[in-house]
């Protein structure tokens, strides 16, 4: 079995775009288990119409909690929270949305009023779509964690790849460089970066792909709307060259993307498009490497 993790410097660089089309390519020849590990705003799902088979509950951090009967306001919690999250009177209490759960309170209160209670953090599915199963969550808004919530779609999508024997798991990974992104790629046998020909473009490439190296895992890049900017993008490419990175996709520029979404498809499902074909050619080079 392959792991592939698109991933992207920022958001909105056409990555599920890119995810998408790479699912209906691959699942025409072989089988894949799909992931969407950007817990904070999923949205692989709405190009593949998932139909949910399993929804199951995700426990976050935890949430400290004071007895009322037991609490003797003695104020020591409110001097040892970090977070300013004791909120005081005749009976202490906590606020939910300030406490980041590390228990000091708990620790230093007198007479064992406080609690750590685990809170529900957000949801994971288990879904099936045309191109083959998907995992996704949704993180509650304000939740941290979103990086173990990672590891768990992406692990639960493994082990269903392993279990089937699929040939593929393939990871629409989440923007950005943090903690998320690292559960996202662990473990990838190639990350597939998708940036664009802005002027940050270069900046943001060379921020993900200081990620992938430093644990890693081989990466390929991809310019997405590559002749709205065409200095850009041989910027980006001398860089890759540079590098030693693959550039194994320049996709135009084409209102097709935006209608094949509207219609809830891959771009290289809508017929025969200046997109798909580049798409086509991509997959070609990612199946040659891997």
């Amino acid at each position: 079995m392959k792991q592939i993790v698109v991933l992207s410097g920022k958001g909105g660089t056409g990555k599920t775009t890119v995810t998408a089309s790479l699912a209906h390519l691959a699942s025409s020849e072989l089988s894949v288990v799909l992931a969407d590990a950007d817990v904070d705003a999923a949205n692989l799902g709405l190009v593949l119409d998932p139909v949910k088979q399993e929804t199951h509950d995700f426990v976050g951090g935890k949430l400290a909690l004071i007895d009322e009967q037991a609490c003797i306001a003695c104020g020591t919690c409110a001097e040892v929270c970090r977070y300013d999250a004791i909120i005081p009177g005749d009976v202490y209490s906590v606020d939910p949305l300030a406490c980041e759960g590390c228990a000091s309170c708990m620790y230093q209160c007198p007479v064992e009023a406080i609690r750590m209670e685990e809170q529900q953090a957000g949801l994971w599915f288990r879904s099936d779509t045309r191109f083959g199963p998907l995992f996704h969550a949704h993180l509650f808004a304000g939740q941290e964690n979103s990086g173990k919530l990672v590891t768990m779609v992406k692990q639960q999508g493994r082990l269903l790849a392993l279990d089937t024997n699929a040939a593929m798991l393939l990871v629409d990974g989440p923007p950005g460089i943090g903690c998320p992104v690292i559960s996202a790629s662990a473990g990838a046998d190639m990350a597939l970066l998708v940036v664009e020909p802005t002027v940050s473009g270069v900046h943001d490439l060379e921020r993900v792909l200081a990620t992938t190296e430093h644990f890693g895992v081989p990466a390929m890049v991809v310019v997405n709307k590559a002749d709205l900017n065409l200095a850009n993008t041989e910027q980006i490419a001398a860089f890759c060259e540079e590098r030693g990175v693959p550039m194994v996709g320049r996709l135009p520029y084409d209102e097709v993307v935006t209608e094949a979404m509207v219609a809830g498809q891959p771009v290289t499902a809508v017929g025969d498009n200046p997109v798909a074909q580049a798409l086509h050619q991509m997959w070609a080079q990612i199946k040659e490497t891997l």
